[in-house]
This record gives structure tokens, C-alpha cells and sequence, in this order.
């Protein structure tokens, strides 16, 4: 089956067109304009590039986040509107789980996404095998408050993602026997790969944007409110 994903959750617009869980080809740009000016441009010259059309199509897996908010609204709206239009399966995988795919041996994960003021987005995997068992919900988190999760545990814990780099030193300090990951970088290939994993199980996830908290501008307004009051 032929599998393409998009992800567009960050300032970087990545698509992937994928065999089964081989990788055909990746492309992604950074190239200062909107990914609503960039995406459909970049899917029609990468299916070009492999000889196919939308119509050839079987999966279409989409970056939910979190991440960008106008981001994953383009990536999940240009997602949804190739599955109903043409009738092709769907499927919304979040960005931690993705980051979780760069892990190349079986354990426990903590993908970590840098959401600023010392805070991350996260969650817990365990891999065995080709499988990634969600352990821990994705939530929004103090750093500190995270890494004290695992103080005191017996087992080895891979931390990835560009949170896990950023707070690379804090996390080894309190943790020493953790590893941090090299391969920071979502990819559109291991979106694709879990979609393809989560196609298998029957599992169908809803190609929905994932918002572990609310957007700036909401947050502004309630903060000018409490000012108010």
C-alpha cells in the first residue's frame, strides 16, 4: 500500500510518500513562506517525482500535533480534505509518538517537545519490537516536574525530541543513567511508519489536532481578564 504523510506542525513542512513501511521518498522545506502556500505545491511535485497520483493513494497520515497551531490546522485540513473527497483512509498520529520513532532499540521513551517557560509536551512509550505502547498520556508538563517522574527508577529511560536536547544537562544531572538521543528531528518518514503500524492494528486515530493547551491568543485574553478583575 502507498502511504502519504504530511507534517506541518513546525516552521518546517514535510511530506513523505511511503511502500508499506518503506520510504519512497521524503521532502521537506523551510523556505520562509506559509505551509498553506508551500504544502500542496510540495505534494504535487513530490507524486510527480514518483509517477503517482492522489488516486494511487491508499493512506494518508497526518502530524496532529502538538506543535503550531495554524500549523496542524493546515496539515489537518488538507488531510481531510483529500480522505473524503477521494474516499482514502486517514489517519492522525501526534508528533511525540512520531519523535518516538527515532529510538532504534526496545525500552522505555519519553519523546519531549520544547513548549517554552521550562515547559515541555510529553509522554511515555515502550518499545518492543515494532511496537510503541503508550504508557504515559501526552500532557503538557514542567520540565522539572517531569524528569522527578522517573527519580528512583531501576530501568534505563531514551528521552528525544528538541525538549530533550534543550534540557539535555538537567535531565542527565537528575538522571544519569538516561540517554538522550542524537536524532532530535520529526520526520515525516516515522509519521508515516506509525501510521502504517497503527493501519495494521486496525487502529484508525482521528485526524484531529491534538491541543495540549490552549492558543496564545485565548491564553492573552483570560490572563487581560484576571488583570481586569
Amino acid at each position: 500500500m502507498k502511504i502519504l504523510s504530511i507534517d506541518t506542525s513546525s516552521n518546517i513542512c514535510a511530506i513523505a510518500v511511503l511502500e508499506d513501511n518503506m520510504l519512497l521518498k521524503e521532502y521537506s522545506k523551510n523556505n520562509g513562506l506559509t505551509h498553506s502556500e508551500t504544502l500542496m505545491p510540495m505534494i504535487k511535485e513530490l507524486l510527480s517525482l514518483l509517477n503517482l497520483n492522489l488516486s494511487d493513494i491508499d493512506l494518508i497520515v497526518c502530524d496532529k500535533g502538538p506543535g503550531s497551531f495554524t500549523g496542524i490546522r493546515i496539515g489537518v485540513a488538507t488531510a481531510k480534505a483529500f480522505s473524503d473527497s477521494l474516499n482514502i483512509k486517514s489517519i492522525g498520529i501526534s508528533s511525540l509518538e512520531a519523535l518516538a520513532y527515532n529510538v532504534d532499540f526496545d525500552g522505555i521513551i519519553c519523546p519531549m517537545i520544547d513548549a517554552k517557560n521550562d515547559n515541555v509536551y510529553t509522554g511515555v512509550f515502550e518499545k518492543i519490537g515494532n511496537t510503541f505502547l503508550l504508557k504515559r498520556n501526552f500532557s503538557l508538563e514542567n520540565i522539572d516536574s517531569m524528569i522527578n517522574e522517573f527519580n528512583g527508577v531501576t530501568y534505563d529511560v531514551n528521552f528525544v525530541g528538541d525538549g530533550a536536547f534543550k534540557y539535555k544537562e538537567k535531565i542527565s544531572k537528575i538522571l544519569p543513567n538516561s540517554m538522550c538521543v542524537s536524532n532530535n528531528d520529526l520526520s515525516a518518514y516515522n509519521l508515516g511508519l506509525a501510521g502504517y503500524n497503527h493501519f495494521l492494528n486496525n487502529d484508525f486515530p482521528d485526524v484531529l489536532p491534538l491541543y495540549l493547551r490552549k492558543p496564545q491568543a485565548e491564553r492573552m485574553l483570560e490572563k487581560n481578564n484576571i488583570l481586569k478583575g
